[in-house]
């Protein structure tokens, strides 16, 4: 059955009013006319489920009930703002070496600065978002419980409220800890913590994981078994840092399954980030997706595709898809360092509409661009980054030139293969060097067209894995995570520029690996306490 994750109907606003705390007596009698949808009757209808569930995939897609706005679903900062992937993309990649923004939103300058405080309304944004989507989905799990015929939605439902709650095991370690078997606003939710989540994650996954649909099995776009592996991958490869302790063994093990279902690279790197990509089905596990006529937000790849572009850019609209940008996010020079430009087609590089290549497959806009970044308000300061575009891989235009169709790959073969290589370099066992070698070269023939970029196996390292994931999967909100695991996110092991509100790069205090808990939060429910050095 097509779960058609744009169609967010009166559920969605039944769900909200669900989750307000109501002192009015009145509020508890049961209409008359029976054609007035409440909690006890919506229900009854057998479409209300996967209308929920619906829901549920569109909160990581869309703001609210309308989109791009109207009746959203986060009150903190702007719509826009709120946005799950964007939010999640803004916490994983502006606090690293591998984006900038130009703007003066609010404190948005302070994620590349390490200087956010408990107060920053994009770290409450996070923070409500990813609780919001967990609460949507104890709504759905809560609701079906029992009921044999949504076995496998109420699995997926499962996943997504996993996933949810490992982001926030990443960037806030102690989050409140709410189930379906709670009542959602009826008492303050205790606090959890990184040992108590990591256990519940992955004994959820475990439990789904032969629930959900076999690997290709469902629609594109909904989450399978391969999913969870995935997300069981993940975690077990931060293990160390969540829980301090070795889990790489069980990581190769579920690189291994996904990499057994029969999923491949797909033979054009940039076709994974076009508005066609859902034809890449062969290397994307799971993504999330857009439609710039259905699914319409500030957010997502919507965000990334127009923020990107500014400037002398705004002559080569039509390569990009889109009728205007935003003038914002760049990179800084410690990304593209890592490159042999336009050898290496991730970085592609061009400088004008009359360039060699085929502007629309370039990655790397340098024109009238810096590459060092003297002021982060200048968009010329910093190469712009054009992985994201509204084309399809033909070129031509899509649906939209305002909205994108471009989905989301959240979950991609080639960060297998390099979670598979570094999990063997740290000690795990059920894979070898040589696999793993041979893994990694496949992403670089890839991305060289030939085997010019082959490595050999002394150059496999650690240091090697991390760089490689730079280049492979910038910009895909992996950075942040990639460089605490590394112990280079904080600190002075590794410097990039503006990292410290300084230029050329400077340490800073270990406290930002994780984020605060909000102070609204805080104020707000008492059994919270906050996170150390905040």
């Amino acid at each position: 059955m097509n779960i058609k994750i744009n169609k967010i109907t009166y559920i969605g606003l039944l769900l909200i009013s669900l989750l307000v705390v109501s002192c009015i007596n009145d509020l508890d009698t049961e209409p008359i006319d029976k054609d007035v949808l409440t909690p006890n009757n919506v229900f009854e209808d057998e479409s209300a489920y996967l209308q929920l569930l619906a829901k549920c995939y569109a909160g990581l897609s869309v703001t609210g009930q309308q989109g791009p706005a109207g009746d959203r679903d986060i009150l903190v900062g702007d719509e826009g703002e709120s946005h799950f992937l964007r939010q999640v993309w803004m916490a994983q990649e502006l606090t690293t070496d591998e984006a900038v923004v130009g703007w003066n939103d609010k404190t948005i300058k302070d994620f590349h600065y390490h200087t956010w405080t408990a107060a920053d309304l994009f770290i409450a944004g996070l923070y409500n978002r990813l609780v919001f989507e967990v609460t949507l989905c104890n709504e759905f799990i809560r609701r079906a419980d029992g009921l044999d015929a949504y076995q496998v939605h109420t699995a997926e439902a499962r996943f997504l409220r996993a996933l949810s709650y490992w982001y926030l095991m990443d960037f806030f370690a102690n989050p409140p800890f709410i189930t379906e078997d709670d009542d959602a606003g009826a008492f303050f939710p205790e606090q959890t913590n990184r040992n108590d989540l990591f256990t519940y994650i992955e004994t959820e996954l475990l439990e789904i994981e032969n629930i959900m649909a076999q690997p290709g099995a469902s629609d594109y776009g909904r989450a399978d078994r391969a999913a969870a592996w995935m997300l069981l991958a993940k975690i077990y490869l931060n293990a160390e840092v969540y829980i301090g302790q070795d889990k790489y063994t069980e990581c190769i093990t579920y690189c291994n399954k996904i990499i057994d279902a029969g999923y491949s690279l797909s033979s054009n790197y940039a076709d994974l980030f076009l508005a066609d990509n859902h034809l890449q089905t062969n290397e994307i596990i799971f993504a999330v997706r857009h439609d710039g006529a259905q699914t319409k937000s500030w957010g997502g790849t919507n965000f990334l595709v127009h923020a990107a572009i500014g400037g002398t850019m705004s002559d080569l609209l039509t390569n990009y898809g889109v009728s205007d940008g935003w003038g914002g996010l760049r990179t800084t020079s410690a990304l593209i360092d890592k490159f042999t430009l336009n050898n290496d087609e991730r970085a592609r590089t061009f400088e004008d509409a009359n360039g060699a290549n085929e502007v629309w497959e370039s990655m790397v806009y340098i024109g009238d661009h810096t590459l060092e970044i003297e002021d982060i308000g200048i968009f010329e300061h910093g190469y712009a980054l054009v992985k994201f575009k509204n084309v399809t891989s033909t070129g031509a235009q899509a649906s939209s030139d305002e909205w994108t169709d471009t989905d989301y790959p959240m979950f991609r073969l080639a960060d297998v293969y390099l979670m598979y290589a570094e999990a063997v370099l740290r000690g795990g066992t059920g894979g070898d060097v040589t696999t793993a070698l041979n893994y990694v070269n496949e992403l670089r023939e890839r991305a060289y067209g030939d085997d010019s970029g082959d490595i050999t196996s002394g150059q496999l390292t650690l240091d090697f894995i991390l760089d490689e994931r730079a280049r492979e999967l910038y910009w895909e909100a992996h950075r942040r995570t990639d460089l605490i695991r590394y112990d280079k996110f904080t600190g002075g092991n590794y410097i990039w520029p503006w990292k410290g509100k300084v230029k050329d790069g400077t340490s800073t205090d270990d406290k930002y690996k994780l984020f605060p808990i909000p102070s609204s939060d805080l104020n707000a429910n008492p059994n919270l306490v906050q996170n150390p050095g905040y």
